[in-house]
């Protein structure tokens, strides 16, 4: 039986009666667009991200901010341009390209402004399937990214808003990434991937990110003492930490049902 799972639930919007499956027309090749509040988060989607891409569909993961605050010592400026290259790394990792927004870290909001960016991004990329965060969580700026993209889900179809970006003729299919929060509502998952054969592609990912996994985290939990001088040894124990992911236990008849027992 599986192990481990990336789970995935819908946005329910009312349009979904009429959705295809590609704007371009080209079932064959999806188009998908993750979203996240910082550099790091999309990592969470990369083993379905890099399963997506292994098939020749095209993902974009986005970051809404720069992760300029996000460090006991670097600058704002330089964490900026740190923060920005682990992304691109990342990104390399699986094939994908990983766009990094300028919004300043810890500050995101909800307004029209950085409604319109995450529209445009959605609109250019021309997407099929937009992954983001549930609007729960203990960052304000994984909440707001949520409710951002919540918020634009329709109106990437309305031609008189942001009309110099050409609107979607076709509602792209919407959902949020898992989560372990139980208030408001706990996450119940609509879709189970399999992740067991391409784990390592999303640890490599997460590798790639020092200055979060191996430095601000660590020193934000009290565990700074804990990470391993070289980098063998760090991506080893990056690897037990984070293999963990969503395991496929508590969802273990939503797997049966899709996949049948092993």
């Amino acid at each position: 039986m599986k192990k481990r799972v990336f789970l995935l639930l819908l946005m329910v919007f009312p349009l979904f009666a009429g959705i295809s499956y590609s704007q371009t027309g080209q079932a064959e090749k999806l188009r998908i667009i993750v979203i996240g509040a910082h550099p790091d988060d999309p990592d969470k989607v990369g083993g379905t991200a890099y399963k997506w891409a292994s098939l020749g569909h095209d993902v974009l993961l986005v970051s809404l901010t720069s992760g300029d605050a996000g460090h006991q010592t670097l600058s704002s400026a330089k964490l900026a341009k740190v923060r920005r290259e682990e992304a691109r790394r990342a990104g390399e990792v699986i094939g994908v390209k990983y766009i990094t927004l300028n919004n300043h870290d810890g500050q995101l909001m909800p307004t029209y402004k950085n409604r319109l960016q995450v529209i445009k991004l959605i609109r250019e990329h021309q997407a099929d399937i937009v992954i983001t965060h549930r609007p729960y969580d203990y960052h304000p700026d994984h909440r707001y990214t949520g409710t951002l993209v919540l918020d634009a889900a329709y109106m990437v179809t309305v031609p008189k808003v942001l009309p110099e970006v050409p609107h979607l003729k076709k509602n792209p299919v919407f959902l949020y990434m898992s989560d372990g929060f139980v208030h408001p509502e706990p996450f119940k998952p609509d879709v189970c991937i399999p992740i067991d054969d391409v784990i390592e592609k999303k640890i490599d990912m997460y590798h790639q990110h020092t200055s979060q996994m191996y430095e601000w985290l660590p020193y934000n939990r009290g565990e700074l003492d804990k990470v391993p001088a070289t980098d063998q040894e760090r991506r080893e124990w990056l690897g037990r930490t984070r293999k963990g992911g969503s395991n496929a236990d508590p969802y273990r008849e939503i797997l049966i049902s899709q996949y049948g027992s092993e």
